[in-house]
């Protein structure tokens, strides 16, 4: 019997998935993991006004620095930034929203959505602007600040393997993001690069089960180098 879950393309994945005004969560760590596929079928929708959850917004014509490119993203919800001169632009302009988080905040505030739990208190961000507006309560003798879980209307991720019904295995930096992401949206599309048949995974080793996963498919990835570092040649 055919998968329900499985599609052909990124296109095909997000079909009556988007809207204006959405918020979507999308996976990776710098451009290790990120969705470069469903990425592309964003820019291609025209979907506009879009709020993303990222840790980083991608560099200057790659990865979510397409979204930023088109002008379809109105807030980054992130935690590192640097690396995009397209988004410090906007940023300065007035063009593009920001809500900074420190990063084990952010991943926890996403990992608090999926799990159900609306807010938490972290120590992290006390007495600096990360406090200002929200709750700061004492706990045995220490102030911590209250942060907000969040869920996404949308959570694209990309994983290493997956099977016909979603289940997912990521590989090495890919895991940071991608796995919390996929439990808080409230619909979740994966890219893999290999897709493979129900029953192949080893069911230990798998990080995302298949019941977060509303549709798959298996993409081509350009895999591109945020910093390309290499060491000199002798002489």
């Amino acid at each position: 019997m055919a998968s329900r879950k499985l599609v052909t393309d990124a296109r095909t994945a997000l079909d009556g998935v988007l809207f204006d005004g959405m918020t979507i969560m999308a996976g990776g760590f710098g451009l290790c993991g990120i969705p470069e596929n469903l990425i592309d079928a964003l820019v291609a929708s025209g979907v506009k006004d879009l709020t993303v959850v990222s840790n980083n917004a991608g560099v200057d014509g790659f990865g979510l620095g397409k979204l930023l490119e088109t002008r379809q993203i109105r807030k980054m919800i992130s935690s590192y930034v640097g690396e995009n001169k397209l988004f410090a632009e906007l940023f300065l302009k007035g063009e593009l929203e920001i809500e900074f988080n420190p990063q084990g905040t952010l991943a926890e505030r996403i990992r608090a959505g999926g799990a159900g739990i609306p807010a938490f208190f972290t120590a992290t961000g006390v007495g600096t602007q990360v406090a200002d507006g929200k709750e700061v309560r004492d706990f045995d003798g220490r102030n911590y600040v209250m942060e907000r879980g969040i869920v996404a209307d949308l959570s694209i991720v990309k994983a290493w393997k997956g099977d016909e019904e979603g289940n997912l295995i990521y590989r090495k930096t890919a895991r940071n993001f991608n796995p919390m992401m996929a439990t808080a949206g409230k619909v979740t599309v994966a890219e893999v690069e290999h897709l493979v048949p129900v029953g192949s995974l080893d069911a230990d080793s798998i990080h995302t089960p298949g019941i977060f996963v509303k549709r798959i498919l298996e993409g081509k990835f350009e895999k591109r180098i945020e910093q390309r570092t290499v060491r000199k040649r002798a002489a």
